[in-house]
């Protein structure tokens, strides 16, 4: 698929010329889950007829905050509430005359006019997994049959998987990724709502995974890393440049073990070699495999050997590091790159909530964040660049304390207001949209859906709103189910 839409009516994609087969082709992944087989012949196609992408943005970066940021604690602060609904953190002032944050996001604050907030975002799910999936896939309602423990093809389609299917690929790359790592609950299910669902397992988002599972520690390791219980099992992982993997189909998808990059990508050289003798795969799909052997996309991922200035901005952990690969992956050419800051459920302050946000969570968000401002911009990419943060749900407007599992107090998952940060990519700095009640439980202004959340990445991205994806049946599904947020841009 490309930018340009589809017509149902007319049998064609977007124009004349570019056949609903050949759109589907382009959409087919190929080595790496790359996208790019047939694609010259569908830009030929659309050349000829003149078609030009639409949209301000060629990349997009989602960062995912699994476990639901409290809005009182960050974006949304309530001074005036009462003691259990304001906390403890008091409102600081940005940049931006009259528009206050988190005292702790002091970073942030400084880089306020480059940066929107919407407050208004409302869903009606509190679950944590089934939450995932409305926010991950932009669909407020759950399919049917939806399972919060076990992902399944018939789920809905992630934000990542669908940007990665509409837009083209630039430099043989992946069109969409995920990293550092995939979202697994501490009993190690998969979460749901972060793959292709019925889309098919061919169009997934290519998984960067270099942060090791842990069940019982969550946020920035090593240096701030936590246990929400406070469980004392240790973590001695190490954040690493991943082993690059082919697709599902060519029996290398699951790689047990840890070896060297260019061990592994030499090996799986190999094994391609083996499967051309009996597989036609076309010279892009070949070409696809050997740029990933080449220094410009090792020094991308190889983040942790980053120069010292790089280090000392963006902060020497996970976060940081996630960030940083994600700055770098963007100047290569990936067009949508979702990073989960923080493994399933690491923002989710049930208790020592105040603490934690504080100590652990905070700092290197907000360093690593403004790192990412400051890059962009400074190279002039912010501009093309849309940045997103968003959680699953905010928290209550209700501080409550779980004396069996914590000590000091926190707040409940709450699907009914959250705020979402918003940079770049046309979007206007300084801005907020929407507005929650006087506790910040309910939208009072400008309510906000996942659907108008996913599309406002589609728009941003040029997928035209007519886009849609088609199934193995030629059957097209359309892929906005709102309109933009109003008054972003």
């Amino acid at each position: 698929m490309s930018r340009n839409g589809c017509s149902g009516k007319s049998g064609h994609w977007g124009h004349e010329g570019v056949s609903r087969r050949q759109a589907l082709q382009v959409g087919a992944i190929g080595i790496l889950g790359l996208g790019t087989n047939h694609l010259t012949g569908l830009r030929e196609a659309y050349a000829a007829n003149g078609v030009t992408p639409h949209g301000k943005a060629k990349s997009c970066i989602f960062i995912f905050l699994s476990g639901g940021l409290a809005q009182h604690e960050s974006f949304d602060m309530k001074p005036e509430a009462p003691e259990n609904i304001r906390g403890e953190f008091r409102p600081a002032a940005t940049k931006t005359p009259g528009l206050q944050i988190c005292e702790h996001l002091p970073m942030l604050a400084e880089r306020s006019n480059s940066w929107a907030l919407c407050r208004s975002l409302t869903h009606n799910i509190n679950e944590h997994s089934a939450a995932h999936h409305v926010m991950l896939t932009g669909h407020s309602e759950l399919p049917t049959g939806f399972s919060p423990n076990t992902p399944s093809r018939t789920d809905r389609a992630s934000i990542a998987a669908i940007a990665g299917y509409a837009t083209q690929a630039r430099n043989n790359l992946p069109t969409s990724v995920v990293l550092p790592e995939r979202l697994v609950h501490s009993s190690g299910r998969i979460v749901p709502g972060q793959h292709a669902g019925n889309m098919g397992s061919q169009h997934d988002p290519w998984m960067i995974e270099a942060s090791p599972f842990h069940s019982t520690s969550y946020g920035a390791f090593p240096e701030y890393h936590f246990d929400h219980q406070d469980r004392g099992k240790p973590d001695d992982r190490l954040f690493e440049a991943p082993q690059l993997s082919l697709p599902e189909g060519l029996g290398m998808r699951d790689i047990n073990g840890r070896l060297a990059l260019l061990e592994t990508l030499k090996h799986q050289r190999q094994q391609l070699a083996q499967y051309e003798k009996v597989a036609n795969f076309d010279r892009l799909r070949q070409g696809a495999v050997s740029l990933m052997t080449q220094s410009s996309v090792h020094e991308a991922l190889n983040v942790t050997q980053a120069d010292e200035k790089s280090l000392e901005r963006y902060g020497r952990n996970s976060f940081g590091w996630s960030l940083l690969m994600a700055r770098r992956l963007v100047t290569a050419g990936v067009n949508l790159i979702q990073v989960n800051l923080g493994n399933d459920e690491t923002w989710d302050t049930h208790g020592n909530a105040f603490p934690h946000l504080k100590n652990n969570l905070f700092p290197p968000t907000d360093r690593a964040l403004s790192a990412l401002l400051d890059d962009l911009q400074s190279t002039g990419e912010l501009d093309e660049t849309l940045i997103v943060v968003a959680g699953e749900f905010g928290r209550t407007p209700q501080i409550t304390l779980l004396e069996k599992h914590y000590k000091q107090p926190g707040r409940d998952h709450w699907g009914a207001a959250q705020s979402v940060l918003f940079a770049g990519g046309g979007i206007k700095g300084g801005n907020v949209v929407g507005k929650t009640d006087a506790h910040g439980a309910y939208p009072a202004e400008q309510p906000v859906k996942p659907e108008n959340f996913a599309a406002t990445i589609y728009n941003a991205l040029g997928i035209p709103a007519t886009a849609a994806w088609l199934d193995a049946q030629d059957r097209p599904h359309h892929i906005y189910d709102g309109e933009p947020i109003a008054g972003l841009s």
